[in-house]
């Protein structure tokens, strides 16, 4: 036994990942088989043997491109394991993350020897079929076909009242936390899209050299922010460089053990990236009821348990990888860890208060690495493996999220065993659950200070703006316009704070 460590503490012994080129000649993958491949990567990356068929558990993210009755099993057959437990997310881009740290945990009890967590999106070929008029030849699992176990809960993101208003996809929903950004910050419009741009172009340079990444290539801060023929706008002030790119076919997988097994199957001990903590935790549920647009309490108060319960601060990690699907998920996310202050300005690779040594992704984010639905967080944490390797003693956080900035998760890994000697998780809920609640009065009609407002595109231009207003007595109310006047000055002036008056349709117009 490694001198001193506990033979249950949990460790990270194999990370694998791949992208799939089908235009570029590789042979398309279904998702099943691309989270076999992944974790048959993991088992080599490992450097140790007989892992896979050694796995007590096999846990695969919820996908979207093909559904199979019972994925965990159709992975274990792939790959010759014969797990006494299998299991599958519910949607949620969180999940990764929450499924590691619930892993790590049961390994730490004694509960557990081996996890294995894959996930696997096999998105772009199926569009690309559907767009040829085909189905793919994938798996179809007979009927008899139990089930697996489910991790997470599956309820609706948003309510029907907030579906009907519009207050629905994340492409429009998280513009909306970027516009409130800029007004906090007081950034004028212009200023803040050079904001954005630099900031995005850091994380291009990143996956420039990311052999995974989709987009291996770098981009101006000019390229990603301003809108042009091959980069449309989708909603301001997002054009589509700035958003999430599902377009990916892409597997992960992640083998966790104890210490006493990656001894048993003889991974070299250069090979273990610890697992110091993890913690979850998850926001007022709707968007409607939170104190503000452009923050999120329960980040904050997970980051401060994870931070806590592994004995360190926010300047002791050297890498950081925070979950990217939108710029104000990343500005939101490092701010409310304690890496960037409240005020902090794109500059370089880092953002504000992190210094220029240290970037926000070691992937290169979901615009470029790639980001398969829910499984992003499994490709940070398989990079976050090898970064921590080639520095040993650092110290990596990865934070993953689901929702709208509404689920949360956040681990910290090292190349060195954590200073307690265990894994800690913590689920910091209850305190989250009682902060302050805002109302949402749907049925106001009078005057409104406008909060936040976003215009969304199509291919042939804005076609509406979502706003979100207050009342007089401070509740939120959601509205909508098609006036060309407020659209053109949604996307060219501060709307933040101006007086409006919204009618019985749910109808803005400016004062």
């Amino acid at each position: 036994m490694a001198a001193g460590l506990d033979p249950r503490l949990p460790v990270l012994v194999g990370a694998g990942q791949l992208t799939v080129r089908s235009d570029e000649g590789d042979a398309p993958l279904e998702p099943a088989d691309l989270m076999a491949e992944g974790l048959r990567l993991a088992e080599r990356d490992s450097g140790g043997r007989g892992l896979l068929a050694a796995a007590d558990s096999l846990r695969t993210v919820c996908e979207l491109s093909w559904r199979y009755r019972n994925p965990a099993l159709a992975v274990a057959e792939r790959v010759g394991a014969r797990p006494r437990h299998l299991a599958t997310t519910v949607m949620g881009g969180n999940l990764a993350g929450v499924t590691v740290a619930r892993a790590a945990a049961q390994i730490q009890r004694g509960e557990l020897d081996v996890v294995l967590v894959c996930g696997g999106e096999a998105t772009r070929t199926r569009h690309r079929l559907r767009a040829e008029g085909r189905e793919p030849d994938w798996t179809v699992q007979p009927d008899d076909v139990g089930p697996p176990d489910s991790i997470g809960i599956d309820r609706p993101l948003v309510s029907e009242l907030e579906a009907a208003r519009g207050v629905q996809l994340p492409v429009n929903v998280y513009p909306l936390f970027e516009v409130a950004l800029r007004a906090r910050l007081g950034l004028g419009v212009a200023e803040h899209r050079r904001r954005l741009g630099r900031l995005w172009a850091a994380f291009s340079e990143v996956a420039a050299g990311n052999p995974h990444a989709a987009i291996r290539r770098s981009f101006s801060a000019e390229e990603i922010a301003e809108a042009s023929d091959d980069n449309r706008m989708i909603s301001f002030p997002y054009t589509k460089r700035l958003c999430s790119n599902n377009q990916v076919d892409q597997g992960s997988g992640l083998i966790l053990c104890s210490v006493g097994a990656a001894e048993r199957a003889g991974v070299p001990p250069d090979r273990w990236v610890f697992l110091h903590a993890g913690t979850e935790a998850v926001d007022h549920w709707h968007v409607s009821n939170r104190a503000d647009l452009c923050s999120s309490p329960a980040l904050r108060l997970a980051g401060r348990d994870a931070f806590a319960l592994a004995g360190i601060g926010p300047a002791d990690v050297a890498h950081v990888d925070l979950y990217s699907c939108f710029p104000s998920a990343v500005q939101i996310g490092a701010v409310e860890l304690g890496l960037a202050p409240a005020d902090a300005t794109a500059d370089g690779t880092g953002w504000g208060g992190v210094g220029a040594d240290v970037a926000l992704t070691v992937t290169g984010g979901m615009s470029f690495a790639g980001g398969p639905w829910n499984d992003y967080t499994s490709h940070g944490m398989a990079s976050m493996a090898g970064v921590l390797r080639d520095d040993p003693g650092s110290v990596g956080l990865c934070t993953a999220n689901g929702g709208y900035t509404t689920e949360h998760a956040v681990l910290v890994l090292s190349s060195r065993p954590p200073a307690a000697g265990e894994f800690r998780h913590a689920e910091p809920q209850a305190e989250v659950d009682a902060l302050p609640r805002v109302e949402l009065d749907d049925g106001w009609v009078g005057p409104v200070v406008v909060e936040s407002a976003t215009v969304a595109h199509d291919r042939s231009g804005p076609t509406h703006a979502l706003v979100a207003a207050r009342t007089p007595a401070g509740a939120r109310t959601w509205c909508r316009s098609e006036e060309p006047a407020l659209l053109a000055a949604a996307e060219t002036e501060e709307l933040v704070g101006r007086p409006a008056d919204r009618d019985t349709t749910g109808t803005v117009h400016l004062a």
